[in-house]
């Protein structure tokens, strides 16, 4: 545990360091963003192996053959990001607050690897970026969201699913994708520096089609499919989607 320890923060300091300036330069290169999630893919996998962690994806017979996605994940830990970005074989891009995109250098990279913007102060302007983030998405490009807002440091089934990345998926008409996720909570635990080598499960869920749905609808579907999924990996117990699994918020 010490030993993999040091061994991240020692090599994946400078090796995301250098890996950003790489970013920066294909963020010039080339304005589509495949170029950055392709270093950032890379950048995921160089983390994972540093740490001792090994991924195993299942299902990925249910991505979609072609045309946008958005890829709805549980979140229990910090390695999420990674384990999706350096082993799930789509090319995403996150969305991200707006005032992240007034960050120097940062928000200019965003910007060019065409991340998406949301506005979440004022409901008007909120209303508007949602809209053109919707038209982006129906346009090819794919997102992954975390739906639950937040890490769930239970390491028990789902926090209550919010609104937003439903209204996403109902205004764009694309499908969602969902990924159960199952031991990146183990790897480095809230409070906690140390990093522990584990084996993370990554199940990739049938499709969820959008149209003629309602958010709330979607959010119910992409609840159950979730819960399903972390029930088949890990046996845990499915809750009541309607009742427990979804916020309105």
């Amino acid at each position: 545990m010490l030993f993999r320890t040091l061994i991240l923060w020692a090599a994946g300091l400078p090796v995301t360091a250098l890996l950003f300036a790489v970013v920066l330069l294909c963020a010039l290169l080339d304005r589509s963003g495949d170029m950055v999630h392709s270093v950032g893919s890379l950048w995921a996998r160089i983390v994972l192996a540093l740490a001792g962690v090994k991924v195993e994806v299942r299902g990925l017979e249910n991505l979609p053959a072609e045309g946008p996605m958005i890829l709805a994940a549980n979140h229990r830990g910090i390695f999420d990001i990674p384990a999706v970005m350096g082993c799930v074989p789509v090319r995403f891009r996150w969305i991200a607050k707006k005032s992240l995109f007034s960050i120097p250098v940062i928000g200019w990279t965003m910007s060019l690897a065409g991340y998406i913007a949301i506005e979440r102060e004022r409901a008007t302007k909120a209303y508007r970026s949602m809209l053109a983030a919707a038209k982006k998405i129906s346009e090819g490009t794919s997102v992954l969201i975390f739906p639950e807002g937040t890490r769930n440091t239970s390491g028990r089934g789902l926090l209550p699913l919010k609104r937003g990345g439903f209204l996403l998926a109902a205004r764009s008409g694309v499908p969602i994708v969902p990924l159960a996720i199952v031991g990146t909570r183990d790897i480095m635990r809230d409070g906690s520096m140390l990093i522990r080598p584990s084996n993370v499960t990554i199940l990739i869920g049938e499709p969820i089609e959008t149209g003629g749905r309602t958010d709330k609808e979607l959010r119910e579907l992409t609840a159950a499919a979730l819960e399903a999924g972390l029930a088949r990996i890990e046996g845990a117990p499915r809750s009541n989607p309607r009742e427990e699994t979804v916020n309105d918020i």
